[in-house]
């Protein structure tokens, strides 16, 4: 028996036009429709200015980490060498169904069971999926194996949510935690008659990214917030 998948399934329905129950994001009796056409599936645009602070720190070849439906993946690899890589057969089908070239099942918190050393130029994990690395510890865990397999002087986006940043608290499953710069979002995904793993999101503020990468290969060049007030892309560059 498969592990429960609400979350792939829901999008690769989606991407089929076969979809016909909403992807509900539950914490206890709190529940939230993912809104899955507006995060997935619209196009990236390279004419907003968000879009081109992205694009300017993103090089060859590149690895595109969680990358859900492809929509990322489809603009870069007609630029260079793209990569994109999920934790769901559900989503990595989705994204070749798309056209994603290269798509591949593999954990971004796994990296080098899955890739060499120097394999990358760049790496983007839009979704604040850096959440499930769980703790600092964690965090300088997952920043480690990232600085494997990316060249020196490679870059890295990554982004997240500020839990000091006004709104924040307002998120499903958010939890307060008394460490300045710190929180955390418990939630799981119900699909259909599927409902998934409890997810366990830590929210890292820019300091704490700050301080996760001292004794790593990474520094944090500039941090940008997007779409609202607390969620932010924080730009890394390889020493």
């Amino acid at each position: 028996m498969t592990d429960p998948d609400p979350f792939g399934r829901a999008i690769y329905d989606h991407a089929r036009g076969e979809r016909e129950a909403p992807l509900v994001q539950r914490d206890g009796e709190e529940t939230l429709e993912h809104p899955i056409e507006a995060f997935y599936f619209g196009d990236f645009s390279p004419d907003s200015e968000d879009s081109r602070w992205i694009e300017s720190r993103l090089s060859g070849p590149l690895l595109d980490m969680g990358a859900g439906a492809g929509r990322d993946a489809l603009y870069f690899q007609e630029r260079f060498e793209t990569v994109a890589i999920e934790v769901s057969d559900a989503l990595v089908e989705t994204m070749r169904e798309r056209g994603v070239a290269d798509a591949r099942l593999a954990d971004m918190f796994a990296l080098p069971e899955f890739f060499e050393h120097d394999r990358f130029a760049s790496a983007l994990a839009i979704g604040t999926q850096l959440g499930l690395a769980g703790s600092m510890q964690g965090l300088r865990q997952f920043l480690g194996d990232l600085a494997f397999v990316t060249m020196p002087g490679a870059s890295a986006l990554l982004d997240c949510y500020d839990p000091d940043r006004e709104g924040t608290t307002d998120l499903l499953g958010y939890r307060a935690d008394p460490t300045p710069d710190l929180a955390a979002r418990v939630m799981y995904f119900e699909y259909e008659d599927e409902t998934g793993d409890i997810l366990l999101f830590r929210l890292f503020g820019p300091d704490r990214l700050r301080e996760a990468t001292v004794g790593t290969d990474w520094g944090v060049t500039e941090i940008r917030y997007v779409g609202n007030d607390y969620h932010y892309i924080a730009a890394l560059e390889k020493r």
